[in-house]
């Protein structure tokens, strides 16, 4: 054994005994239980409450939560939902007793082999393990997908078929000798729940009111504590208690197919114990029908990333490079190339697909009261982008969006792509909560963006054009609809670079002709691609936050250092307003500070401590190597205390702490910040 871990409070429960248990305490608090009762139907009223048919009769409910385990997708189908979950046969293999096992004083850990893939525990006096097979033989119930789970179907089980983990009983022989003498006395092969990803899928449901899940649960009981207990928080409180993002059922959308759902699982499945990389693709059911405008033109050309169901670019390649995913802990085959578009998009100009952003319209009587009521900013006068906040009503950073007024009364949302339903869906709560008359679109599949960025992003741009983009006439954070190349698009001038740049929406059917206008325009200028990993450098550099990582539900904006979007003094009383006021009052304890880490080919990605005096004080949240200044960059959270620009501090990655020092923000200005400077006659530093 060249590493192991050793948990103490490990251990195993009998399933049935603690369902029971549970079962007893919520009858004893006045929770009514039927069993066994079919659901038959579910009927939502106008009122957002359910009627649930049973042969027993209608049961009326505020809301119903699905965690109907295996039959979960059956529940979905009644109110047109269809849950990508798919049945794995698992097995797991029982001895009888084994006189060495039954010799011992204090019963075995549980042991996981992540190489054998299987885990291993004591059962009486014998031992039982379970292993996950390859991706190759594992086994899914493809038909109860397309049929149906068998009427009647319940504690049931599947036909064993040793054979197929053989290789793993022999690992688990190596590793456990006295295995090899023991009489199997039973094989057990049943049902369990995959979602794509493997991970659960909790919470409310976009497009249904008052309909939730806790679903897709690979490893069954052991989460039935946390769940329950973050569910009902979240249903008395109206959020979360803390962010589990990656739970969020609306992660998924109209293009997890059926097919999809398959490929995913059995990766999933396959992968159970394999080593995870930063950074980390996985191919099983790529591409999905979610593909850009740009898709078939880029994809020889780039490493596509995975973004809710599309494919992105990360990075460009170019000859003499060494192509294809590589993944690795330290800085691998990408590094340079990023370097090479970060350099492109700081001296000449880039092209980057956005088109995977979420993009929803906002328009009706109470459209303006509506965001001044979900937004901590300002609502954007007609003309005008702002980025704003969405918070929850004890002050935590529900989400980000760009905001712009396109026509009076009608606007513009963009988010990122993982977050699309998952705002969506409290904005349409805070609609039907307040009674708000506006119509909302999604318009997410059907629009294509373009991001132009860099010193000569207006030069390129203005030849395609007869719109003036020139400063006084096309200022930072305006929007505007124009013809580029003929071609319709809504120009905003806006750029997560932080250089000069728009951002061009676009029908997705005009995606080609708009970026093949694009190109050909800059030739003079030496214009190129490029793809979110320079983008993330470029963010990184100008101090720009990110949504899921300098701030989420488990943040406030006060100490995100978003002070700037939120403005505390506007009339509207909008969500969390008292208790941001109460935060600000209180006196922060930690805070977002911005680090420069001298390491050595390896750089921050977020989630790794922060040290001070030998101890453990903050973590990262997002990082990236910094070409201006040749070194790592990160954002991290730590103590108020510890937070002073100057303040030495220490990073842990893969084993070893690297000095960090705390460094005044941003390390480079942005573009209006540097003109704004020379205007006043001084020379910015870059």
């Amino acid at each position: 054994v060249l590493a192991g871990l050793y948990n103490p409070g490990d251990g195993h429960i009998d399933p049935y005994s603690l369902t029971m248990a549970l079962a007893a305490g919520a009858r004893k608090y006045g929770a009514q239980l039927n069993y066994p009762v079919q659901v038959t139907n579910l009927n939502s009223q106008s009122d957002g409450t359910w009627e649930v048919e049973t042969p027993l009769g209608i049961i009326r409910a505020k809301r119903i939560v699905n965690t109907a385990g295996f039959w979960a997708r059956e529940i979905g189908k009644m109110i047109g939902l269809q849950h990508p979950l798919i049945p794995v046969h698992h097995q797991y293999v029982v001895t009888s007793t084994i006189p060495e096992v039954k010799a011992l004083k204090t019963e075995l850990p549980v042991i996981r082999d992540l190489e054998g893939s299987y885990y291993l525990r004591q059962e009486r006096d014998g031992l039982l393990f379970g292993p996950y097979e390859s991706e190759e033989k594992m086994k899914l119930q493809d038909s109860w997908v397309t049929n149906g789970v068998p009427p009647g179907f319940g504690k049931e089980l599947f036909e064993s078929d040793l054979d197929r983990i053989m290789e793993h009983v022999e690992a688990a022989m190596e590793m456990v000798p006295v295995l090899k003498n023991a009489d199997i006395v039973n094989t057990i092969a049943g049902p369990i729940t995959y979602s794509p990803d493997i991970l659960p899928m909790v919470g409310p449901h976009q497009g249904v009111r008052n309909y939730w899940v806790a679903v897709g649960f690979g490893y069954g009981i052991i989460h039935a504590g946390g769940i329950g207990k973050y569910l009902s928080d979240w249903i008395l409180e109206g959020e979360p208690p803390f962010d589990l993002i990656e739970l969020d059922p609306n992660r998924y959308g109209k293009w997890t197919t059926t097919e999809y759902t398959a490929a995913k699982a059995r990766e999933s499945y396959g992968f159970n114990n394999i080593v995870g990389y930063p950074k980390e693709e996985r191919f099983a059911g790529r591409p999905t029908e979610r593909t850009s405008g740009l898709y078939d033109l880029l994809k020889s050309k780039c490493s596509m990333g995975f973004h809710a169901g599309w494919e992105q670019p990360h990075w460009f390649y170019k000859p003499g490079d060494e192509t294809g995913y590589k993944p690795s802990f330290r800085r691998t085959n990408w590094f340079d190339p990023v370097g090479r578009e970060y350099k492109q998009v700081m001296e000449k100009v880039g092209v980057i697909d956005l088109s995977p952003f979420g993009k929803f319209k906002v328009k009706g009587t109470d459209s303006v009261k509506l965001l001044d009521h979900l937004f901590a900013n300002v609502v954007p006068k007609v003309g005008s982008t702002n980025i704003s906040h969405m918070l929850t009503p004890r002050g935590k950073v529900y989400a980000e969006l760009t905001v712009s007024q396109l026509y009076p009364g009608e606007f513009m949302l963009v988010t990122g792509s993982g977050s699309e339903l998952h705002d969506l869906r409290w904005i349409e709560e805070g609609v039907t909560k307040g009674g708000y008359k506006v119509e909302i679109e999604n318009m997410t599949d059907e629009m294509g963006v373009l991001g132009v960025a860099g010193p000569y992003a207006r030069q390129i741009l203005q030849k395609l054009t007869s719109e003036d983009l020139s400063d006084g006439s096309f200022k930072f954070l305006q929007s505007r609809h124009l013809k580029i190349s003929d071609i319709a698009v809504t120009a905003i001038r806006i750029s997560y670079t932080g250089e000069l740049g728009w951002e061009l929406y676009h029908r997705k059917e005009d995606s080609v002709a708009l970026y093949s206008a694009i190109m050909e325009a800059g030739q003079k200028e030496g214009i190129d691609n490029f793809g979110t990993y320079a983008l993330n450098a470029l963010r990184l550099e100008k101090g720009f936050r990110a949504w899921g990582a300098e701030m989420n539900c488990d943040t406030n904006p006060l100490e995100a250092g978003l002070e700037y979007f939120v403005k505390l003094n506007k009339p509207a009383d909008f969500t969390g307003k008292q208790a941001l006021k109460q935060i600000k009052e209180k006196g922060l304890k930690r805070r977002l500070v911005y680090l420069t880490v001298q390491t050595d080919n390896v750089d921050p990605e977020g989630n790794e401590s922060v040290w001070h005096n030998g101890k453990v004080i903050g973590n990262t949240t997002s990082g990236s190597f910094s070409y201006s200044a040749q070194q790592s960059l990160a954002f991290a959270y730590v103590p108020t205390e510890l937070s002073k620009v100057g303040q030495k501090l220490e990073v842990e990655l893969l084993g070893k702490n690297y000095p960090a020092t705390v460094i005044q923000e941003p390390l480079v200005l942005t573009e209006p910040m540097r003109m704004r400077l020379q205007r006043k006659g001084e020379s910015p530093k870059l």
